[in-house]
């Protein structure tokens, strides 16, 4: 009687350690999610870095009114009440790097 629960209990064990390493969810698929979550990871880095960036110009411009007059001078062209605006035409062009 002994022998067979032996017998019994070893291929119980058996069985349990081909699902674990073997089997659907097993260690084997388990290294290919690890594998599909780097993959994931690595492209999802660039976005996550341009989020991070958006967020704190978010916070900038909730806080802070230097950024504000950034944007309204590069995107409408403000100047200020005391200051003159010098329009040079070329002068974007050469200091982008472009020929004079």
């Amino acid at each position: 009687m002994l022998k067979w629960l032996t017998i019994v209990l070893a291929g119980l064990l058996a069985l349990l350690q081909y699902r674990l390493w073997l089997g659907e969810g097993g260690m084997e698929d388990l290294a290919l999610v690890r594998e599909r979550v780097a993959v994931q990871e690595a492209t999802n880095a660039p976005w996550r870095a341009r989020n991070d960036r958006l967020a704190a110009e978010v916070v900038d411009l909730k806080t802070g009114l230097d950024a504000i007059e950034e944007h309204a001078r590069n995107d409408i062209g403000m100047v200020r009440r005391d200051e003159q605006f010098f329009w040079v035409p070329g002068a974007s062009d050469s200091v982008k790097g472009g020929s004079p």
